[in-house]
Formats: C-alpha cells, structure tokens, sequence
C-alpha cells in the first residue's frame, strides 16, 4: 500500500495485522529504548507520582499558591503547556521554592499546527513549537513533552499514511535536540483517527501505536498512555500491556457508554484490571489527571479519584 492513499478500513485491518507481528518482533529483537523505565521522581516514596494539567485549576490565585495547594492535596508536581500558558521562569521559581516538581509540558499547538498538515510550512511551524516545548520543558526542570502527532480527517490530503510518514519526519528533525536536553517526546493516544480505526469496535489492539513508535525507533521517543482515551475503541489494560516499557507517562481519565468523558470512576474503564496491568509491566512514573477542573476543591476531588481508581488506596 502506498502511504499517501487513502487509508481504508481494508488497508487498516491489514496494516494491523502487519503491525501486531511486527509489535512481537520489536518485543524480541532487543531494542534499547524498550527496556528504558520512566522516570523516578521522589524514588523510594512513591511507585506512581499524580499530578494534574495545570489548565484544569482555574482557580484565580497566583501560580505559587495553587502549587502550594495542590502539594497540601497530595499530588506530586505539576505539568504545563508550552508554547505559551504559565511564565515559565515563575513556575520554575515556584517550583524550587516549594520542592514541587514540573515534570513535563503538553505541545498545545499540535492540533491546529499539526506535523501531519499538508502544507509543508505549517508542518515547519508544528515542528518550531514542539522544538520550543522540548526547550521550556527543559528549562522547568521536566523530562518530556506530550505530543499528538496529527489527524487523519482527510482521506485525500491527511490520511492514516500522511500522518504516519509526515509526523515521523518532523520528530526525527528534533530528536537531536531532545537527545541533548534529555527531554522525551510522548506520543498520546487521542480521538484523532490515528493509529485505530475509528468505525471499529471496541476490542481493538495498541499494536498500530506500539509499532509507530518502533519505526521511530530512538529512546527519545515513548508513549504518553492516556487511560480512558480508547475505551471506547479498546481495553485500556490490554493496551498498557501491549506497550509494556515504551509507556513512559500516564494521562488519567475515564469514559462510558452511557456518559461520555466523565469523572475518574464513573465510567467503563475496569480501574482494577488497569492496576494490574500496570503492576505487570512494572510502571513507575508519572500519573496526571486531564478531566474537567475547577477550584480547589474540585483538583482535591480530582485527587481523591486517582487514589481510589488509580492507586487503589
């Protein structure tokens, strides 16, 4: 099949079925970056370390203060958005004032200024945002950057194969400036037609995402998992267990049936087999909540979830 045609559901289910044989040779053949774990931030207290979306406490005080509050809650630090969002030399102030980590940002323009976009300056400019989110993350004292590859929308200008060979280009052009500040690009897996099917059912495999990120092949590159992104398409445990060692980040949300998006626990994601997932791959990381937020006492709330859903406490 050539990569710039339409990405059918013939070619899909075919593509995946070449990926899920690839995916156990990768698992095989010894790459290093599969056997890299996440990072260990407060090592010796805590396996998995929560945090939140600093967009989600829309709470009206200064940056410090919800710092400080969230530390109070419970949570472990805190991730930004770059280009833009919070003054990066603020947060870092914050940050070591109050020994609450920045552990990475979110690239919060890859979908407008997509790596996949036809027009090759527009994919130059996704490419000069994500190099700048590598830099601020650096600077805060993070170690990754989320990232969503594109969308395959247009069957004729942005398909399954334009975003797969595009997106790939573009994060090789900054591994080398990921590799020199020891930032790793994450790739989220989003409702962006990319890397599933999405006519599918809900029993699909993580074996398309674990084998785009084989070809990338750099241990700069990883999975940042979002657990309830794809339970509407698949078993979010089987997926964790699919993609063992590349996860290096977790996003934590939920989704039902019945309800859509909600809160942590009031979906259909099966929390206990999560856990046990992630048990089995021996993840050690990052946890952070993207959900609705608010004040105070709804980031509180937030936490709370995460203890008993994600943690099990």
């Amino acid at each position: 099949m050539k990569l710039n045609a339409p990405f059918d559901r013939r070619s899909f289910l075919s593509v995946s079925s070449r990926a899920m044989a690839g995916s156990f040779v990768a698992g095989l053949s010894g790459f290093p970056f599969l056997k890299l774990k996440a990072d260990h931030h407060l090592a010796g207290e805590k396996r998995i370390y929560k945090s939140v979306k600093m967009g989600m406490f829309n709470e009206n005080i200064p940056l410090i203060e919800k710092f400080r509050l969230m530390k109070e809650m419970g949570f472990d630090g805190a991730e930004l958005n770059s280009p833009g969002g919070v003054n990066k030399e603020e947060a870092l102030k914050a940050s070591r004032e109050l020994n609450f980590p920045i552990h990475g940002v979110v690239d919060s323009i890859h979908w407008g200024t997509r790596l996949s976009d036809p027009d090759p300056e527009v994919r130059e400019k996704g490419l000069q945002g994500l190099l700048t989110a590598i830099r601020d993350s650096h600077y805060v004292g993070g170690n990754a950057v989320l990232l969503v590859p594109g969308a395959a929308r247009d069957p004729e200008k942005e398909s399954h194969g334009h975003v797969w060979t595009r997106s790939i280009e573009q994060i090789r052009k900054a591994l080398p400036t990921a590799s020199k500040l020891g930032i790793r690009i994450l790739i989220e897996n989003v409702w962006n037609n990319f890397l599933y099917d999405p006519k599918g059912d809900n029993n699909q495999s993580a074996y398309l995402l674990a084998a785009y990120i084989d070809e990338i092949n750099s241990p700069w590159v990883g999975s940042y998992f979002d657990i309830g992104n794809h339970q509407r398409f698949g078993k979010p445990a089987e997926w964790i267990r699919t993609l063992g060692s590349r996860i290096a980040k977790l996003d934590v949300k939920d989704w039902g049936v019945s309800n859509g998006f909600c809160k942590i626990g009031d979906g259909d994601v099966d929390w206990a087999d999560v856990r046990a997932a992630l048990h089995e791959i021996g993840y050690t990381g990052w946890a952070t909540a993207e959900v609705s937020g608010g004040d105070r006492h709804r980031i509180k709330e937030v936490g709370e979830r995460m203890d008993t859903y994600l943690l099990g406490l």
